[in-house]
């Protein structure tokens, strides 16, 4: 399934994409369910299965608006420096555990929403991204079973405003300026993607090719991730975790490129589909 959350008619509600469009799970459900994080807490997605199954769409996806898939994750954790690639461009070595960082649920949109650049910069970035939804609660779960808390798979766009992050050591202000990052345009349930080690990310500015790596290169893989991350905190149904950019970020170009008013970015994920997003000016 490609779960969604959207907005139709001044409505919010969440559902599940095809073909035609979005079928309106919400609705269907009777309101049980206050989200796509209500129906993983309450171990639900059969439910949503059920209820969608053979159903015709309820909007035509050109008519929706797009919010990220999990509104409210209660926490979105993120890896830095996780393909070669883009830890020798960065000038930076291979750590023995990953880097982690977090974002704010308000620094990410859905896909077809804007992007905002920050007046306080110039150097706005972009870093395309796998993320991972959790589906069930984790804590202290090993590597061997990591995938197993998994129900999904999501574009995910970093988006990074490179001077705050470089203030200091800690990239929290550069990476959590208000709707700098994207997420969506839906999960795929992990079933459709038995192995996510076998997907390609591309990422496109304004049609043009600036990253494309294979998840193979991850260099800490999913499962590694969680289960370092769930070492330290407990993860819960709906949180999502952002496992990495690959080399060819703007910022370690000659010269530099950076998104600004009039942009288009892309991340493109094979298997999961497109998230792309325009670019203002805050």
């Amino acid at each position: 399934m490609k779960l969604l959350t959207y907005r139709h008619r001044g409505v919010e509600t969440y559902g599940v994409a095809v073909d035609g469009g979005a079928i309106d799970a919400g609705r269907r459900l009777g309101g049980r369910y206050a989200g796509l994080r209500a129906v993983l807490a309450a171990g639900a997605l059969d439910e949503v299965r059920s209820a969608t199954a053979g159903q015709k769409p309820d909007a035509p996806l050109a008519d929706i608006e797009f919010l990220p898939p999990i509104r409210d994750p209660g926490k979105l954790i993120c890896v830095g420096l996780n393909y070669k690639t883009h830890v020798e461009e960065t000038g930076n070595t291979e750590g023995p555990n990953p880097s982690i960082f977090v974002r704010f649920a308000d620094s990410v949109v859905g896909h077809g929403q804007p992007l905002v650049k920050p007046r306080l910069s110039d150097k706005f970035d972009y870093e395309g991204e796998l993320a991972v939804v959790i589906g069930r609660p984790a804590w202290r779960v090993s590597a061997a079973d990591a995938l197993g808390v998994v129900t999904g798979y999501a574009c995910f766009n970093d988006g990074s405003v490179r001077d705050f992050q470089r203030h200091t050591s800690q990239w929290t202000p550069g990476k959590n300026f208000r709707a700098s990052g994207a997420f969506g345009p839906w999960v795929v349930t992990a079933d459709e993607i038995p192995d996510p080690t076998r997907l390609t990310l591309t990422t496109r500015l304004n049609g043009r090719e600036m990253q494309r790596a294979t998840t193979d290169l991850l260099i800490y893989t999913i499962p590694v991730i969680i289960a370092y991350v769930t070492s330290f905190t407990p993860l819960a149904p709906g949180d999502v975790i952002a496992t990495g950019t690959p080399g060819g970020v703007g910022s370690r170009r000659t010269p530099p490129v950076w998104m600004g008013k009039g942009d288009e970015i892309e991340v493109e994920i094979s298997s999961i589909g497109v998230l792309r997003n325009p670019i203002v000016e805050e």
